[in-house]
This record gives C-alpha cells, structure tokens and sequence, in this order.
C-alpha cells in the first residue's frame, strides 16, 4: 500500500439566492447570491496556496459555481461527481420554517415518523456510503497531492460523522459545516489520519461581525 499522503477538501457551496426562502434541495435553477459568489471567491483564496490536483463538484448548480474559481486559480477543469450531490427530500420546494412551514400541515406529519432515518429523506446511511464513495474518488484523484470536493451541508456532515465513526442521526442545528466551509481529510495511503475544519468565508457569515474572519 502506498504511504503518499494525499488531502480531500470537502467545501460547502457557497450562500444560495432563495428569497422565497424554501427547501431547495435537488430543484434545478437555485444559483450563488452576490455574497455566495464572493464567499467562493474567498474559498478559492484560501486554497490557492495548495497543491491542488482535481477540483470536483456536486452537479447543481451552486456547488458548480463554487468550484469554478478554484478551478480557475488552479487552471483545471471542473470535475462532475454525481455522487456528491445533495441529499433528496419529500419537502422540496416548499418551506420548512417552525411556524409558517409545510411542517404545521397535519398532511405532512406521516414523513415524520423516523428522525432516525430519516422517514423525510434520503437514508443517512446511503448518503455516508455515496459520500465515501466519492471521497475516494476524490483520494485516488488527488494521488499523493490534494483535491476539492463541493458538495452540501447535510452529505458534508454526515460523511464527517461516518469518517469519525460516530453515529449519523443528529440534531441539525449542531452541524459544524458553514456556508463555504472546509472540512479537510488527510489520508496517508488510503488510511485517514486527520480531520481539520475552517472557515475561509466567516466573515461574510449571516450574523457575523465586520471583524469576525480577523
């Protein structure tokens, strides 16, 4: 087995135009905001330094887009992996707020049986094993140099917690995976060693102080 060691950068896309602020998910059409743009612009900044051998992206069009000034920077060309895709979801399209969502409709309650699963979406356990997939891909890609993979929040966490051995049902709200987030895994041979997360992008986070990237 060879000890080359190799790193696969999975990074969140950027923020998402949605003023109709619904669960976007799989839908065609959801593009960068102005600040998702610049926030991949950020994401490229902080891996230009890096030897990058293969940029990789989710087919939407949002992680497309995120990936193209690192493909740029670099001078290499977008690779697709559909298997990086976003998790699918009964409740695209439609908006999921506590309180003025499709989640108040007695209609919808019978998806909710199974948080587990979950009973609302795609398997937690079928995301961790296409991401791992496409993780490895990612890893033979990169050859002994470093990839970027662009993908989503959830496939993003829960291919951390699978990395980590840790259960894969969890609390949303406690995912540690920001817009333009890096969540770096570093292999030597085909063996992870080390999980690092940063944050290019924090200060262009919703909520963050002008200060908050210093």
């Amino acid at each position: 087995m060879s000890d080359q060691r190799s790193v696969v950068h999975l990074l969140r896309h950027g923020e998402v135009h949605n003023p109709e602020g619904v669960l976007y998910g799989r839908l065609p059409g959801y593009r960068l905001s102005e600040r998702g743009e610049q926030m991949a612009e950020m994401a490229a900044e902080a891996l230009a330094g890096h030897d990058i051998a293969a940029v990789i992206a989710s087919p939407m069009e949002r992680a497309q887009q995120t990936a193209d000034p690192i493909a740029r920077v670099h001078g290499t060309s977008i690779i697709t992996e559909p298997l990086a895709i976003e998790a699918d979801n009964v409740f695209e399209g439609q908006r999921v707020s506590v309180g003025d969502g499709v989640l108040k409709q007695p209609r919808t309650w019978r998806h909710l049986w199974n948080p587990f699963q979950p009973s609302w979406g795609e398997p937690y356990d079928d995301v961790a094993a296409r991401m791992r997939e496409a993780i490895e891909n990612a890893r033979r890609s990169a050859d002994g140099r470093e990839a970027v993979l662009v993908s989503h929040q959830l496939p993003i966490w829960i291919a951390r917690l699978d990395a980590e051995g840790r259960r894969l049902w969890h609390d949303p709200r406690s995912r540690q995976c920001t817009l333009a987030s890096l969540t770096s895994l570093t292999f030597e041979g085909d063996r992870l060693m080390s999980i690092a997360y940063t944050e290019p992008a924090r200060a262009l986070l919703p909520g963050a102080s002008p200060i908050a990237g210093a």
